[in-house]
Parts: C-alpha cells; structure tokens; sequence
C-alpha cells in the first residue's frame, strides 16, 4: 500500500490492536449504534488512539459507504494505529468471536428436536420480528424523519412488495430512491469536521475502489462460466455486502433473496439463524458464517462458512479504506449527500417490506407469537434491554407456546 508522505506514521502494533478488539469482540453487544459508543469510550476517551474529530470523521465516512458501518470503522481504526496489519487484526479480533459462536449453532440447530427444542428455534423466529421492527422504529426517525424522504421509504416498500424481484428489484429500488433524493433530499451539507489521518494515497484508493466495484462485475460472470458452487457462493455473499446501505439489519432482504429463495438455505433455518445473531456480540454481519455452514450445496460446513463470511465483509473492507483519501472532498458534495439521502430512506422502506415477508409471515403463525414478538419488541424499545436477554425471553415464550 502506498504511504501518502502527508499522512501520520502509524504508533502501534498490530498485536496491541488484535487484544483491544479481542476483547471488544467478546462484549460488544447491541448492534452498530451501540459499537460505535464502545468504540468511542475505548479508542477516542480510555487509549486515546485518535482525536473527536477523526472519530467523527470515520463514523461519518463508514456510514456513508455500503456495508457493516462498525466494521468498517473499527477496520480504518486499525489501519491509523497499525497500518494495514493492523486493521487485519481489527477485523479479525472483532469478527471472530461472533462468527465461532454462530458457526457452533450451525453445527448445534439440528441437535434441537423435539418439543422444547422446536419452541426455541420458533422464538427465535419471533426474535426477529421484534429486533427488525426495532431496527426499522430507529432507522425511520433517522433516515426518514420528514414528508420527502418518508414518502421514498413507502414508495421502496410498495416497489418491493408489489413487484417482488429478489435483489434485483431491492437494488432498484435504492437506486430509485437516491434518484428521488437528488430532487427532493437536498439540504444543508453536513458538518465537517476534519481530515482522516491515514497513509492512503490517492492512487491506493483509486485502485482499491476499482478492485471493490469490478469483482461485482467480474465474480456473477464467472461463478456462470465455471459452475462453481464456490464462486458462486462467494459472488453471492459478496454482492449482499456490496450493496447494504443502512446498517447490518438491511442485509436480511439481501440474503434471504439469494440463499432462500435458490433453496441454498430453508426459510426456517434462515430466520431461526438471525434470530440466534442477535445474542451473540460483535457485528450482525457473521450471520454470514452460519448461513455458509448450513448450506445445502457444497461447500458448506467451516469452508462454506469462511467464505461466506470473507466475500460479505470484503467489500466494505475495500470501500472504506479507497474512500479514505476522497473523503474529504467527496463529503463537500450536495449531490452526493442528496443522493445518499435518498439511497437511505429507500433502505427504511425495504427493510419494512422484509419485516412482512418472510420475517412476519414466517414467525407470527397465532395470536400467542404475535403476543411474545410485542413482548420483544416493547422490551428492545421501552425497558432498552439488551438483545440477547430479549433472545433468551423469546426462546423461553417459544417453548412455553410449544408445550401448550
């Protein structure tokens, strides 16, 4: 990689990086949002690796782009305290531990037969429709907080519901609404507030975004002229990450289109599986990693499950370290802010779309599961609990509601 000669000397070791996010790995409940306050209390107020500024910086940054919005954070963190061993380690501390538990689910699920163990598979089903309305209660108040860009969710959710289409009409769709957003969610440009100090050229960046945006075009072609199930799995996994603006949450559409409904994966172990993410730390995105283990094709098992889980993260991985030196510029754009705007609130509405089909009509099959998915729901949003007491209380409802 080369070092932009303006750029600070990186003061760490990726060895100091790994044991930091080693341990936020292990403890980091709650989703981005909440990553994002460890990550500030650890790197920005405890170690004091970077300034106010540069943190907001990233955030902002890692927001903007596709992809796992506090991976990618933690990944350009790593790369101004290590250099680019440094942000491998980040990544993988932080990505393991989360990765090895839903892989050991994987290899666990079948194992839950019975009564008792289908009630827990079912709460977790129902786990998801309360963490899903959740998400889209707090994205809606953020990405879609007035008449123009609520009336672009709706016309996202219309889009996908009437015109299902798998990926290709949730791609349209965010399309259509950065398209709307050029006309209709231009405003104040957002604050700066600083320069990102990484040692990333301008000509690193160029060719780490061509890399990124030409496997897209590149992995469908040849996953079709190889037959390989392998490449295929990884094009598949790797586009979902390509393409997820909006947090982790967004990325359930995305791959239930391709791994549901090319019979990859069933709904119920797709939906049982999601639920199960939402108890473990670190990032949603190593739901990945248990949907590449319980495949049906070959490979699945701990070589599917690595290759899901590194085409998914790839993408945001290069996106973010590219855009870092374009930050600064990029940001100062009316049209680019516009348009993401518009990108954003569509993701609002797609996202609803999901949470009625398959979320919804796959979990709530009586009026008790619609009273154990309120349960959660009002737990996430009122009480604030954490999401893996609100998994254990609908894996508990489930079997209650099983043995009834």
């Amino acid at each position: 990689m080369d070092v932009d000669p303006a750029s600070p000397t990186p003061r760490g070791t990726a060895a100091e990086v790994f044991l930091a996010f080693l341990r936020l790995g292990v403890t980091s409940f709650g989703g981005p949002i909440a990553h994002f306050g460890y990550f500030h209390n650890e790197f920005v107020v405890r170690r004091r690796w970077l300034d106010e500024t540069s943190y907001a910086d990233l955030v902002a940054l890692s927001q903007f782009l596709p992809g796992p919005a506090s991976s990618q954070t933690g990944f350009a963190i790593g790369l101004m305290r290590a250099g680019p061993l440094g942000a491998a380690a980040a990544w993988i501390a932080f990505t393991l531990p989360s990765a090895l538990l839903l892989l050991a689910f994987a290899y666990g699920a079948p194992l839950f037969s019975g009564p008792v163990g289908s009630g827990i598979i079912h709460g977790l089903k129902v786990t998801a429709v309360a963490v899903v309305a959740q998400a889209i209660w707090g994205m809606a108040r953020t990405l879609a907080p007035d008449r123009s860009r609520a009336s672009i969710a709706l016309a996202a959710a219309l889009m996908v519901l009437v015109y299902p289409g798998g990926a290709a009409g949730q791609l349209l769709a965010i399309a259509a609404g950065a398209i709307a957003g050029l006309a209709l969610c231009r405003g104040p440009l957002a604050e700066s507030t600083g320069r990102i100090g990484v040692a990333v050229t301008h000509r690193t960046g160029m060719v780490l975004l061509a890399v990124a945006v030409g496997l897209l075009v590149i992995l469908p072609v040849a996953a079709r002229l190889s037959g390989s199930q392998a490449i295929a799995l990884f094009e598949a996994f790797y586009r979902a990450g390509a393409l997820v603006f909006g947090g982790g949450h967004v990325v359930l559409p995305l791959l239930r289109s391709t791994v549901v409904d090319s019979g990859w994966v069933s709904p119920d172990a797709f939906l049982a599986g999601y639920g199960a993410a939402q108890a473990v730390p670190g990032p949603l995105f190593t739901f990945a990693a248990y949907l590449g283990a319980v495949m049906g094709p070959v490979p699945n098992g701990v070589p599917g499950a690595a290759i899901a889980l590194i085409a998914i993260f790839l993408p945001g991985l290069l996106l973010v370290t590219g855009a870092l030196p374009f930050w600064d510029a990029l940001r100062e754009r009316p049209h680019a802010q516009a348009a993401m705007r518009g990108a954003n609130a569509a993701v609002v509405g797609i996202l609803g779309a999901a949470l009625y089909d398959p979320v919804w009509t796959s979990a709530v099959l009586s009026r008790n599961d619609f009273a154990l998915a309120l349960t959660g729901f009002i737990l996430l949003t009122v009480w604030r609990l954490p999401s893996w007491i609100v998994v254990a209380v609908c894996a508990l409802g489930g079997i209650a509601i099983a043995l009834t």
